[in-house]
């Protein structure tokens, strides 16, 4: 199997292809179509050639252009836990008044019993398995293939296990890690290798000493304002001259933690970096 990952927005996509068919992990916030198709474009994947949508869960940022995807041709496939919901982002995008939204479909629809995912993935030519993995969110779900990746959205991620034990966060770890997985792929975050060392803690570009308190305190609240206008990775380090790993960090906490403000995501990079 073959694994293409997309950047084009704040929200890390993939595309699982094998000789059978290719399943797309995820999409981007509406408005991101344009980009999702360069970044097709420039991974040489043509966008009717996809076979399915597997979403890990219905917010914003992870649904968003499902549906203009489907037009051309993939389904999306949706296990029964998901199903009710298929909607739940609908009301986001009519409130922000966002045209470019399209709500998904009943004939786009692809649902299925979680306990039959395996034949579903193996239809596609995709060796592998989904599971319930609430925490973030109670329609969450994971990718687990059988070669050890695994695609967990916005599930927290490992460095903050202990942080979450005898959660639903920590229960869905578990299950996850009862795989023994050797790669994770995470929405918001980068990859990460289980088999080598944890990444060092990220550090600001051009700087010779370490950052004051106050002036980390601004920098993330300048990026959380920009993620909050949609702006990209590139954008957010072009106007902040940030390390793209901190950016992807704050990027990653900021929309992974519901109601989190600049202190608790200063504190969970601090306890990555340990």
């Amino acid at each position: 199997m073959k694994i293409t990952e997309l950047r084009y927005s704040n929200t890390n996509t993939y595309v699982i292809e094998s000789e059978q068919g290719k399943i797309l992990f995820d999409t981007g916030w509406a408005g991101s179509f344009p980009a999702f198709c360069h970044a097709m474009g420039e991974a040489g994947i043509s966008v009717p050639s996809l076979s399915a949508i597997l979403l890990s869960h219905f917010h914003p940022d992870h649904m968003g252009i499902a549906q203009e995807i489907a037009d051309r041709g993939p389904v999306i496939l949706v296990p029964d836990v998901q199903l009710p919901f298929l909607h739940a982002s609908d009301s986001i995008f009519e409130k922000e008044k966002n045209a470019a939204f399209r709500p998904i479909t009943d004939e786009k629809v692809r649902s299925f019993p979680l306990t039959k995912s395996r034949e579903v993935l193996g239809s596609y030519g995709i060796d592998g398995v989904i599971l319930h993995t609430p925490g973030h969110s109670d329609d969450s779900i994971s990718l687990c293939l059988s070669d050890g990746s695994i695609f967990v959205g916005d599930l927290n991620p490992l460095y903050e296990l202990e942080l979450h034990r005898g959660t639903q966060i920590g229960e869905s770890w578990e299950r996850l890690l009862a795989l023994q997985p050797k790669t994770v792929y995470y929405g918001h975050a980068k990859t990460a290798v289980l088999s080598e060392p944890s990444a060092a803690k990220p550090v600001m570009e051009k700087e010779t000493t370490p950052p004051s308190d106050d002036d980390l305190y601004k920098l993330v609240s300048t990026i959380m304002k920009l993620i909050d206008r949609n702006c990209t990775l590139a954008k957010i380090q072009k106007k902040t001259g940030a390390d793209a790993g901190f950016i992807e960090d704050v990027t990653r906490m900021y929309l992974t933690h519901r109601n989190i403000g600049v202190r608790g995501i200063l504190d969970r990079i601090e306890i990555k970096g340990r």
